[in-house]
């Protein structure tokens, strides 16, 4: 599990879960909030701008891609 939240104002993230189980959660600027239970196989994306971090119960493997210019973390 991650112990930050970040953003990346510059581009969406793409997050494709390749092992295990994960959970994302996300908030949008707007204070709305989302969680998104990813299983090997399943992908979400992280919004431009919108915070988040993910919870892993046991392990998980995953890929991130996003444009990584002026990523925050909190």
């Amino acid at each position: 599990s991650w112990t930050s939240w970040e953003m990346h104002p510059v581009g969406e993230e793409v997050v494709i879960c390749t092992a295990g189980c994960m959970t994302l959660h996300q908030e949008f600027a707007d204070g709305a909030r989302a969680t998104v239970v990813l299983a090997a196989g399943d992908y979400a994306i992280n919004p431009r701008g919108a915070w988040h971090t993910a919870d892993v119960d046991g392990s998980a493997s995953a890929i991130f891609m996003t444009c990584g210019a002026g990523t925050e973390h909190r």
